[in-house]
């Protein structure tokens, strides 16, 4: 194609291809008119526009009306492939942006068993049923790298760290629980304090959020003058609780938590820990379906008085 056809093909604009269609499929240019609701007169200098654009002409004119020469019916099929597909593109964007469909990545650090977290994803899922939602486990430092390169669209971690380059909201705040075998004397009190669980052995794994739950404890106990023995398990979270239930000690876990029940163990709140829950997100992520997403998130944070914390609840920074 020389450098002046393709000049006159890059100025072809979509009403010249509607146009075109129209008068095809309705046999004229008065029927054309009446049924797209433009006049005759437009319609005809657009496809004389159009003729002189591809340098051929599509229609014979005469005087019994007009009919499609050979360049028209090879034209005609490319045309409407034009047009729908544009106008499927069109839909296909206006759904992403109505976040009608689409994808979100959202990396997790604690359970999803039950709490603000799950709530969410269910009624974002049945009003946005078209959107994917992909989560990811991993370690605080993890997410945020992978935020930063656009590579996961929010992340919803412990403690109220702010982390550069992110922006981050405060949504909600759960209750710290201890786990003890059921069997064990402390589990006949309906809450417990620090100074109870002095001297006992703990247990974390060595997988994330191992070793966060091994400072959250270490920081707990510190104030009692007390070094806390903290064995590491070579397990994942879910085989951690059944380890307690077999003595081997025990663990801490946010509230979420609670909701799994395991035989042979007993969850007992620890008295003024609340960890907060915060998304964190980049500022420059334009993804349509995570903004719907996380004006949801902060349309259902819990209120101000429900997130008011301890001073060491609001400093012990991460635990899952």
């Amino acid at each position: 194609m020389s450098e002046e056809v393709a000049k006159r093909h890059g100025s072809i604009e979509l009403r010249h291809l509607r146009y075109f269609v129209a008068v095809a499929e309705h046999g004229g240019f008065r029927r054309a008119s009446a049924a797209i609701g433009v006049q005759v007169s437009s319609i005809s200098r657009r496809i004389r526009d159009l003729e002189d654009r591809l340098g051929a002409a599509l229609f014979h004119r005469d005087s019994t009306g007009i009919r499609l020469t050979f360049a028209g019916k090879r034209f005609l099929p490319r045309a409407r492939k034009i047009i729908r597909h544009l106008g499927e593109g069109a839909q296909d964007i206006a759904a992403v942006g109505r976040s009608e469909s689409g994808s979100i990545r959202i990396g997790i650090y604690s359970s999803i068993a039950s709490g603000f977290l799950p709530e969410l994803l269910q009624v974002y899922d049945r009003r946005h049923p078209e959107v994917r939602i992909e989560l990811i486990d991993g370690n605080p430092d993890e997410h945020v790298a992978a935020i930063r390169q656009l590579r996961l669209d929010v992340a919803f971690l412990t403690g109220t760290r702010d982390w550069p380059g992110c922006d981050r909201a405060h949504l909600w705040s759960e209750r710290v629980f201890a786990v003890l075998p059921e069997h064990h004397g402390l589990a006949l009190c309906e809450e417990l304090a620090w100074r109870d669980l002095s001297g006992e052995p703990f247990i974390v794994s060595e997988t994330a959020p191992g070793q966060e739950i091994h400072d959250y404890l270490v920081r707990g106990l510190a104030a009692l003058g007390h070094h806390p023995a903290i064995d590491v398990q070579a397990v994942g979270r879910d085989n951690l609780l059944p380890l307690v239930a077999l003595g081997r000690g025990m663990t801490v876990v946010s509230e979420a938590i609670t909701a799994a029940r395991f035989p042979g163990i007993a969850y007992r709140p620890i008295i003024g820990e609340v960890l907060p829950f915060s998304a964190v997100w980049s500022p420059t992520n334009d993804n349509p379906a995570f903004r719907r997403f996380l004006s949801m998130a902060r349309g259902r944070r819990m209120p101000a008085e429900a997130l008011c914390l301890s001073h060491h609840g609001a400093e012990a920074g991460s635990l899952p």
